[in-house]
């Protein structure tokens, strides 16, 4: 976009032409009109209803008229007010105005807002005018000429094509202003030196009684809080005092708190944060820009300028250049009442201004948790998701930072044939994008075709600044079921690499380049760092160190290096272990509360609470600290921790008392103190339908079923490949076995954790409990990848792996079975996964709407979805047994199948589908081959338990 032209003015739709002649007079009256139902049903008792429509009466003070019917109320109204504009014979310029036109209108603007009719509209600026009457002595009646600048956006758009220049320089409006009040020296007067406007004719006194006098009888004194921004960022802000009187024009007030006698000079800002939001900037007009203005007003100077310092806090919230000093606050009227509106703004609305401009503070403040909730680092599913989607956070940040709306390119993958590898890519546009949810499951492609929802998706970001220049573009190669989640995550990805940067703003470009490498991100530097370069010296308060971790062997738990402790407990976790608890996937409840604790002060200061939270387990959501303890916890249970203190901004930004925080903060050695309960889990999806469909529940059928070939192969060693928080060797314990020594793998820590914890409960139980008595001798958990070798884990007597291969790729499935069978060679193999076939069955009973999804989405049964969002892949039987039998046939195994959950014998099959590997000789295992031997190592031992330290 150029800023040295125009751009073309848009053509006023007809309801916008009838407002400009007759305003608030103009009447819009909907009538609902009901069409007879296409087929009804004789004899039926409910009442039968057609397709609604609408009907639209205008009535204006010379005519009234009625539209036809409409299915939108807007298109009604338009009609009707076009209907009106053809009686009435009022001609609509089509074209664009010229510089004449634009000065002939901008007279006839002014002379309107100084008439006796203006002071009692519904206007913002027409308070101002209501109260310039309250001001005595040379002040009475005068107009500042910056409110007409600040709250008449029609006088901002003629002077942009009277002086193209005013695009880039709002500032130079105000000498066209000036200019059009000289052409009505009649009527106006305009005092030498002062940016102010004065009627010279007085309001006759029936017009100060009735719009003046009668709405400030009613208003009372009020004390607001302002914040001030100083211009030196060495200075800290800080919230200041007004006494608002009924007699007294507030913004004379404002002018003194700047060190002004007049509010001529006070220049404000355009609003801060939303569009309908009175929260402004005030600051001091400089005398180098009067002497400017004053030098030369026919031909107006290139660029009028300030002498004065750039204020970089308040350009950075207002995205427009404020000089010296500011004051931040929320007061002005509005287009409802001739009452002042006022509410208080201080510190923490300050800082939630200043966060909402990256992406992890808009997430925050969306989840009003800024001590808590944290950006996610994956995209799940929309039921799980919560706070605002990353789509819409996206949007936000380029809003909050002036940059273009960011275009996102939604991609068609469809196949071609099914035999066929080739695809065919097909842009959508971006009203596809943004269709009627109606439509789910299908979009509409550039040339109208239906494009149904077996086809997958791919999206793609691209984010211009205001210039409509380049700055990045994000195009993952990632494609996705449904259209909604292929947008979700391409925004996601770039929030992260956002988030990266202002958690980081001195990041080395090298770095910088590498991340977005990482993401498919491709951004043009020199365009980038000169668009936010504004952000560098007012977000130095906002970087946080990169998080590690530190391993703590007290309890086998891997925390955060910000947690820090709380008292001799490492964590604190109250309660007895109801047995329900979260697994990553899983949406837990919780409620909380965070309290500032300092060194030396007994009562602490509450910070932030709520009493039910919800976050996925195992997706960033929350603090890792919080996320750690809630995942050692069962529901019912509380624990209490400490963590390090966030960045300053994000702590005043949740507190009101901002001055007690401050000086704890400057004198003390503070950190939060969390306490927190876990409310409810809702478990996996995957493990919701099944516990839907069976019973017991599906997973503990495959537990059953592994048990029972336990217990009949005699077998004295065990394996479980994949054994997660230990379901499958906590049910062993329930039985008597001849086994002497278990072992579980996972590449999960945290699962590890919980299942040492369980174990640990059991086999250190003394002998007259009422468990039965076991055999074992040993127990070890390992941290590691079942697809690297251990020599540690060959030869034993029986091996299992319950649905954990389809959570890797494909090739490492194959990768896996063979390790196994030709090096770890265990007597017996048990290998479970899901049958694909099945999921129409689990799917079929609409639990998407269990899920928050949409009940109407027919279209998410075909196909079917994966059971885990985690899940790589799943098979069909022929798939599951063409990869069991390659496997068996190549490591001299024999293999039979089964499985739990429906019957083998009726279509579609088991649910969890099973293969018995049993080995054909007494052979051991071989030397492993290349490729397991390049990465063969030890894993680490995460618990180890004997018989001997019992």
């Amino acid at each position: 976009m150029e800023t040295g032209g125009a751009s073309r003015k848009p053509t006023l739709t007809p309801k916008a032409v009838i407002h400009q002649k007759y305003g608030s007079k103009a009447c819009y009256k909907i009538e609902e009109v009901h069409e007879p139902p296409p087929n009804g049903c004789p004899g039926l008792a409910i009442a039968q209803k057609g397709a609604c429509s609408f009907r639209c009466n205008l009535e204006l003070p010379d005519i009234s008229v009625v539209s036809g019917t409409f299915k939108r109320k807007r298109d009604a109204e338009q009609s009707a007010a076009e209907i009106a504009i053809e009686k009435l014979g009022i001609h609509t310029r089509t074209n664009d105005p010229t510089a004449e036109e634009s000065w002939d209108e901008l007279v006839a603007r002014i002379n309107y807002l100084f008439s006796n009719e203006f002071l009692s509209a519904l206007h913002p600026l027409s308070g101002h005018f209501r109260d310039a009457t309250l001001r005595e002595g040379d002040l009475y009646c005068l107009v500042p000429i910056s409110v007409i600048f600040a709250y008449d956006a029609r006088m901002c758009n003629l002077s942009k094509w009277i002086d193209p220049r005013v695009e880039s320089n709002p500032y130079l409006v105000i000498p066209c202003i000036l200019r059009a009040a000289a052409k009505l020296s009649e009527s106006l007067y305009v005092p030498k030196g002062q940016l102010s406007i004065q009627r010279k004719n007085p309001y006759p006194s029936e017009v100060m009684t009735s719009t003046v006098i009668e709405s400030s009888l009613s208003s009372e004194r009020s004390l607001i809080e302002v914040v001030r921004i100083p211009h030196l960022l060495d200075k800290p802000v800080e919230s200041i005092i007004l006494d608002l009187s009924p007699t007294r024009y507030y913004l004379d007030l404002i002018a003194e708190e700047l060190g002004l006698c007049d509010a001529a000079k006070v220049f404000i800002s355009r609003p801060v944060g939303r569009a309908s939001s009175e929260t402004r900037l005030y600051f001091v007009a400089s005398e180098t820009f009067l002497s400017d203005l004053a030098s030369d007003l026919v031909e107006f100077k290139e660029a009028l300028h300030f002498e004065e310092p750039l204020n970089a806090r308040a350009t950075y919230l207002s995205g427009q250049d404020i000089y010296g000093d500011a004051i931040l606050a929320n007061i002005g009227y509005t287009w409802k009442s001739k009452e002042l509106f006022h509410e208080n703004i201080g510190l923490q609305s300050y800082y939630r201004m200043l966060i909402n401009k990256t992406p992890s503070g808009i997430y925050k403040l969306s989840r009003e948790a800024m001590l808590t909730a944290q950006l996610p680092s994956t995209f799940t599913t929309k039921a799980n998701w919560r706070g605002a989607f990353p789509r819409d956070v996206l949007c936000t940040f380029c809003r909050q930072q002036r940059l273009s709306e960011p275009i996102i390119s939604a991609v068609s993958v469809i196949a071609s044939s099914k035999s066929s590898d080739k695809q065919n890519l097909q842009v959508v546009d971006s009203a596809a994008v943004e269709q009627d949810h109606a439509n789910r499951g299908t979009i509409v492609g550039n040339e109208g075709q239906r494009l149904e929802s077996e086809d997958t998706f791919r999206c793609e970001v691209r984010i211009y600044s205001k210039s409509q220049e380049l700055i990045l573009e994000c195009s993952p190669i990632d494609t996705f079921k449904k259209q909604f989640d292929s947008i979700q995550n391409v925004s996601l990805r770039v929030l992260l690499w956002l988030d990266a940067y202002f958690k980081d703003l001195h990041v080395s470009l090298e770095r910088l380049t590498s991340y977005a490498d990482a993401l498919a991100i491709r951004f043009n530097p020199e365009r980038f760092f000169e668009e936010l370069a504004s952000c560098r010296s007012v977000h130095s308060g906002l970087n946080s160190k990169v998080e590690g971790e530190i391993s703590h062997k007290s309890n086998g738990v891997k925390l955060p290096c910000n947690y820090v402790g709380c008292g001799d407990s490492f964590p604190n976790i109250r309660g007895s272990d109801s047995g329900i608890s979260p697994s990553n996937g899983s949406l837990v409840c919780i409620s909380y509360n965070v309290a500032l604790k300092a060194d030396g002060v007994e009562v602490m200061e509450t910070m932030e609470n709520n009493d039910e939270f919800e976050f996925e387990i195992g997706f960033g959501g929350v603090i890792p600290c919080l996320e750690a303890i809630v995942q050692q916890m069962s529901v019912g249970q509380s624990a209490c921790f400490s963590a390090e203190l966030p960045p300053r901004d994000f702590i005043l930004a949740s507190t009101l008392d901002s001055a007690r925080i401050l000086h704890l903060l400057d004198s003390k050695v503070c950190c939060l103190d969390y306490s927190c309960s876990l409310l409810r889990v809702t478990q996996p999806l995957e493990d919701r339908m099944e516990q839907a469909f069976f019973s017991p529940p599906l997973s503990k059928q495959r537990v059953e079923f592994a048990v029972k070939y336990i217990k009949e192969s005699n077998a004295s060693t065990l394996v479980d490949f994949g054994c997660g928080s230990g379901s499958l060797l906590d049910s062993l314990l329930n039985y008597q076995t001849s086994l002497e020594k278990v072992v579980g793998v996972d590449i999960s820590q945290k699962s590890l954790s919980r299942a040492a914890k369980i174990l640990h409960s059991k086999l250190s139980t003394e002998p007259n409990s009422q468990l039965p008595r076991t055999a074992i001798k040993s127990a070890v958990l390992y941290y590691g990848s079942i697809t690297d070798f251990d020599p540690q884990l060959c030869d034993f007597d029986i091996a299992t792996c319950l649905e954990v291969i389809e959570h890797m790729e494909e090739d490492q499935a194959y990768r896996f079975g063979n390790l196994v069978l030709s090096s770890f060679c265990p007597k017996l193999l048990v290998v479970s996964t899901p049958n694909y076939e099945y999921n129409v069955i689990l799917q079929g009973s609409n639990l998407s709407s269990q899920e928050g999804g949409d009940p109407d989405d027919k279209t998410q049964l075909q196909p079917c979805k994966f059971r885990n969002h985690d899940h790589k892949f799943e098979w069909t039987r022929e798939q599951f047994n063409h990869w069991a039998r390659d496997l068996a046939t190549r490591h001299n195994y024999s293999v039979e199948f089964s499985g739990v959950g429906g019957s083998g014998h009726l279509e579609p099959g088991y649910a969890s589908q099973i293969a018995i590997f049993r080995r054909k000789s007494e052979t051991r295992h071989e030397y492993p081959t290349n490729d397991a031997a390049e990465s063969a190592h030890e894993y680490q031992v995460i618990w180890e338990w004997n018989s001997s330290s019992k």
